[in-house]
């Protein structure tokens, strides 16, 4: 018998076929648009992510609203995924749909503030603290103009990151870490090497020259990065969220903020997916202190908006930097970063949406959907575990939480996350691609909880069983 997490490999891969084929047969219209999108589409999508689900001809979404999406064949699923944090607060929230629908009529963008601009503001400075604040459309924007003052501001020119790290679509953070183990019988140094991530395209510039790498919860890495006196910040994710999830140990973010003080580093938290922890994000619940704070996907309720936050004493420093810097563009925004629409969907969301309410309800059925994930590893003695950020949570095939990302990389196992992920849709429940990633948003219900629990229990007892009807 050949094991693999648990699961004998011969009967994940005899179930794939079957879902496969129950795919094809349940979806016929996603299948046909599939076809007709590749007159014209990569792949047959907008985006060629969107090929990433492990189902054989895309999924096509006809709507969308709360916890419920609905596909072009008529097939309801309780939806776990929400746009992998995007619609973390539900599928179109009805103030942020009135919000946009007022807003369209009295203009889409201007490149002016508006009436609303202040009250904004307000609201970011009393939701997470910082009291200084900019607008941007997307996350990754957002950190490549906070790694752009940070440099300024410090006179450094390198970043620190950490290894497997998720920041979006970020040169700097493009790195990884390759072990001495792997390349110290060529002759390479006995200690881990900074290269760029083995899966950019068409990446040209040695990623490594500008940024630095460590493991995450790793210390005495970070102290000796740190040490040499060169980076300007370290962009960090408070809980690593995208190579499964890397929970911090105790005392780690303590220490990252001493030694980023101590060896003038500025701290940038980045909590586009760890806005789940609560409201406020993890840094209100934990109490960090990041000279920076971003923050994107679900801050404007699932519309394209993304915000950073600064202390008062960026504020003085970034004047500064402006004032003393020649005329001409910062190379930070775009034309379309802070429009009226994003504005808009902004103030509800924070205001109407986002509340101390919707995290209690969301946060209690993340804890019910844990605690039942929990007791099937434990009923059937599978050797996973279950990681959770308040209402964020995610499976692992390893029987302890990982420290790092390379542990984390190193438990996964792409077959088995793509029977389960493909089985689950097959019957009515989404969860996120890539990863086996579930979220919980204030639309959803205790009964899709109890279904997707139901569900899952069902597709490890046909796994463990060898019963593939």
């Amino acid at each position: 018998m050949s094991l693999r997490a648990g699961v004998e490999r011969e009967s994940i891969h005899r179930l794939w076929r079957l879902e496969q084929q129950r795919y094809l047969q349940q979806h016929p219209r996603s299948v046909a648009l599939a076809a007709a999108g590749r007159e014209h589409w990569l792949g047959g999508v907008p985006m060629h992510w969107m090929q990433d689900w492990g189902t054989p001809q895309p999924l096509h979404v006809a709507r969308a609203s709360g916890a419920t999406l609905t596909d072009v064949d008529g097939h309801d699923y309780a939806d776990f995924c929400l746009g992998d944090t995007g619609a973390m607060f539900g599928h179109s929230p009805p103030p942020v749909v009135a919000a946009l629908q007022a807003q369209a009529a009295a203009g889409l963008t201007t490149l002016l503030p508006s009436a609303i601009t202040a009250e904004v503001g307000a609201l970011l400075a009393q939701r997470f603290g910082l009291p200084w604040w900019q607008v941007t459309l997307t996350a990754s924007d957002a950190n490549r103009s906070v790694l752009r003052w940070t440099r300024a501001l410090t006179g450094r020119q390198r970043v620190l990151v950490f290894d497997q790290c998720y920041h979006g679509q970020v040169d700097e953070a493009m790195v990884t870490l390759v072990p001495p183990a792997v390349e110290g019988a060529a002759g390479y140094a006995a200690v881990p090497r900074v290269t760029n991530r083995p899966g950019l395209v068409g990446q040209a510039a040695d990623l490594a020259l500008h940024s630095g790498c460590v493991p995450f919860n790793d210390l005495l890495a970070l102290e000796a990065a740190l040490a040499t006196g060169e980076y300007a910040c370290v962009l960090a994710e408070p809980v690593m969220t995208n190579c499964g999830m890397v929970l911090p140990e105790a005392g780690f973010h303590c220490a990252l903020r001493e030694l980023t003080r101590r060896y003038g580093t500025l701290l940038v938290i980045d909590e586009t997916h760890t806005i789940s922890s609560g409201l406020g994000g993890y840094t209100a619940r934990h109490g960090l202190e990041p000279d920076f704070f971003v923050l994107g996907k679900a801050v404007a309720g699932g519309f394209p908006c993304a915000v950073y936050g600064f202390t008062d004493a960026m504020r003085v420093g970034i004047e500064e930097v402006q004032r003393s810097k020649a005329a001409g563009h910062s190379g930070m925004g775009t034309t379309l970063s802070a429009n009226a629409m994003a504005m808009a969907a902004l103030r509800a969301n924070l205001a109407e949406v986002m509340t101390p309410q919707a995290y209690l309800h969301m946060e209690a059925l993340a804890v019910v959907l844990a605690e039942g994930l929990t007791a099937l590893i434990a009923d059937t003695g599978l050797p996973w575990q279950v990681s959770r950020v308040g209402m964020r949570l995610e499976v692992g095939f390893s029987p302890v939480p990982p420290r790092n990302g390379a542990e984390s990389l190193a438990a996964h196992y792409g077959a088995l996350g793509d029977v389960l992920r493909l089985y689950l849709l097959n019957r009515g429940a989404l969860i996120t691609p890539f990863h086996l990633m579930l979220l919980v948003s204030p639309a959803t219900t205790l009964t899709q909880v109890r279904h997707l629990l139901a569900l899952w229990r069902e597709a490890v007892a046909v796994l463990q069983s060898g019963t593939l009807a």
